[in-house]
């Protein structure tokens, strides 16, 4: 009884925890960048996926757990894209998104920037935010090479754009004192970062907003393409990747305004940058996952709320989406 309190019942393509809650959500986003997954063999991907292939089949080997088949669907959704079916690229899973994503934010808040490190750093990281939200997009619908290529120049432009005029805003105001102006460097980072990340999903996944997105119903039969549900799915999109360079781009400078005064640091100058990086690191960490469990990653919505088609095409009050991540 115990062991069936703390394990549910397996259900194949749904979520072991509550998705309904805020609570059920971290703990499912916390398995999807588990990066313990990374490390996953080709040998363990396919045990996985054909235990859940028999799972599906009725021919499931006797003695097999509802926590085995919990984990063979924790390591499937990690490594394979829910609507293409194929693998996601290492350095761009949600599992990737902090060990391969955390190099680049120290280097975004390293201080006593130069015009080309900001360039190269913001272009690196929106290089990188690219690629994840590419390769972690709503697939439902076929998008063209040329509508990544403008995403992503798109993305890239506004960030450098933003964080360059703002470092020459701060430069040129005579008000600021140099301690204070180097300080106020320091938060640079997260306007030009937010400000591009909008901007990166917007123009990546525009192809969403005027083609739709393949909404389900309870038996997960699509039902049709609704242009709103891509409207939902981007804002909600929009406004995590807004909320996770918050406590990433704002606390670690801070933490480390009055870290690098203290004599330990004073005297080991080369100190400075490991305890930088493991500021990053642990906010990066702490951050993705409450972010990413604002909203579920299968939303659901009314059918009243969406075209007249769609609610012509289902009984069901209610439909399901891939809002993607």
């Amino acid at each position: 009884m115990a062991e069936s309190a703390a394990c549910p019942a397996f259900q194949l393509g749904r979520p072991r925890y509550d998705q309904s809650n805020f609570y059920g959500r971290l703990r499912h986003f916390l398995d999807v960048i588990d990066p313990r997954t990374l490390f996953v063999s080709e040998v363990r991907l396919n045990e996985c996926m054909k235990l859940l292939d028999d799972f599906k089949h009725g021919t499931l080997p006797p003695g097999v757990t509802d926590l085995q088949l919990w984990e063979a669907q924790k390591i499937k959704q990690a490594i394979i894209h829910p609507d293409t079916g194929e693998k996601i690229f290492m350095p761009f899973r949600m599992s990737g998104y902090v060990p391969f994503g955390t190099p680049i934010v120290v280097g975004l808040l390293l201080p006593n920037q130069t015009l080309g490190s900001t360039v190269f750093w913001q272009w690196l990281n929106q290089s990188h935010n690219a690629c994840v939200n590419f390769s972690n997009r709503n697939a439902t619908k076929p998008t063209p090479a040329s509508r990544f290529i403008q995403g992503y120049a798109g993305a890239v432009t506004s960030a450098v754009s933003i964080a360059v005029g703002l470092n020459v805003g701060i430069q040129k105001a005579q008000r600021f004192s140099p301690a204070t102006r180097l300080l106020v460097q320091r938060f640079i980072p997260f306007p030009a970062v937010a400000g591009a990340n909008i901007c990166n999903v917007g123009l990546m996944r525009h192809s969403e907003l005027t083609e739709g997105i393949d909404v389900l119903d309870a038996n997960g039969k699509v039902v049709g393409s609704s242009k709103i549900a891509a409207k939902h799915a981007l804002f909600e999109t929009a406004l995590t990747r807004v909320v996770l360079p918050m406590p990433i781009m704002v606390f670690p400078p801070m933490i480390m305004a009055f870290l690098e005064k203290l004599p330990l640091l004073q005297t080991h100058r080369r100190l400075v940058l490991p305890v930088h990086s493991l500021m990053c690191l642990v906010t990066f960490g702490l951050a993705l996952p409450v972010a990413i469990s604002l909203f579920p990653q299968m939303s659901q919505i009314d059918v009243s709320q969406l075209e007249p088609e769609i609610a012509k095409a289902t009984d069901s009050k209610v439909v399901t989406y891939n809002k993607g991540l």
